[in-house]
């Protein structure tokens, strides 16, 4: 916030920022686009790839591509037939994960034309499952494989600021006693197991109702988190962890019905794929 107050002081203080947001949209990007044009117009190729060289969001992926292809088609070839399998495109409506899913905005890549770079597919596929929820199939089951970005500065091996991720997303309607819930849990785990071989799932129950859906899977009620709903999991290859997932209300948020039910899975393909890479070569 500092760094904000500075900036707003030096543009004349608080009431600069405040013009900005009340602008229509249209007059906003306007602005914004002719801000973009001309800071870029002071550009050389030099500046260009010095931003190239230092920059982390436009480095290229650190795995090699052929072990990342290997593990994205080992996802893909264990999905059900019942799962519809999209190309995403590289940006979603903004606040597609603020809005929908909480997530912090600083940490998304908005764009000055009123979208922001994917940092999630589960989210948009969540806004393509209530777009095909509308039109009135009893249950919608997606998938897709994304670059995407995230804007926080993570620390450690195997943490990148861009990534590539799976998802899958059931949606559908309550059909009471937890039928939904149980059917669709089941459905991704077995995928996971045929995916990714022998990964551990450790669930989080989060609504005592939802122990019938659990199973005999082992909890971790350690867990505490305001994402998910009902239960949630994670799931584990060699002791890693690679992806997660859980029942969300975001189909009932966009669509405006409580009785709509939402159930996602997101893998790490980079994690995932320097687990099981056994037969590539570094490209």
């Amino acid at each position: 916030m500092g760094a904000l107050s500075r900036v707003l002081r030096s543009l004349g203080g608080e009431e600069a920022l405040e013009r900005l947001a009340r602008l229509p949209g249209s007059d906003l990007t306007t602005v914004l686009l002719a801000l973009m044009r001309r800071r870029a117009g002071t550009l050389s190729g030099p500046d260009v790839l010095r931003q190239y060289r230092s920059d982390r969001f436009v480095a290229p992926a650190s795995v090699p591509f052929p072990v990342l292809r290997a593990a994205e088609d080992r996802l893909l070839a264990a999905l059900p037939p019942s799962f519809s399998v999209l190309g995403l495109a590289p940006v979603a409506p903004l606040g597609t994960c603020s809005a929908v899913a909480e997530m912090d905005q600083n940490n998304v890549l908005s764009t000055i034309r009123g979208t922001e770079v994917a940092a999630d597919p589960t989210n948009a596929l969540a806004l393509e499952a209530a777009v095909r929820r509308q039109t009135g199939p009893s249950d919608v089951r997606l998938a897709t494989v994304q670059r995407v970005v995230r804007a926080q500065l993570f620390e450690g091996a195997g943490r990148f600021a861009h990534f590539t991720l799976f998802a899958a997303v059931s949606a559908g309607r309550d059909r009471g006693s937890l039928a939904f819930e149980r059917h669709h849990f089941h459905e991704h785990l077995d995928f996971l197991r045929e995916a990714c071989g022998d990964v551990e799932i450790r669930v989080t129950v989060l609504d005592p109702r939802f122990e019938v859906v659990r199973g005999d899977l082992p909890t971790d009620p350690s867990r505490r988190t305001g994402y998910y709903k009902g239960l949630c999991y994670k799931v584990f290859l060699d002791g890693v962890e690679i992806g997660d997932g859980g029942f969300v209300d975001w189909t009932q948020t966009l669509l405006g019905n409580r009785k709509e039910r939402l159930l996602i899975t997101g893998i790490g393909v980079d994690r995932l794929s320097q687990l099981v890479r056994t037969d590539h070569r570094s490209a």
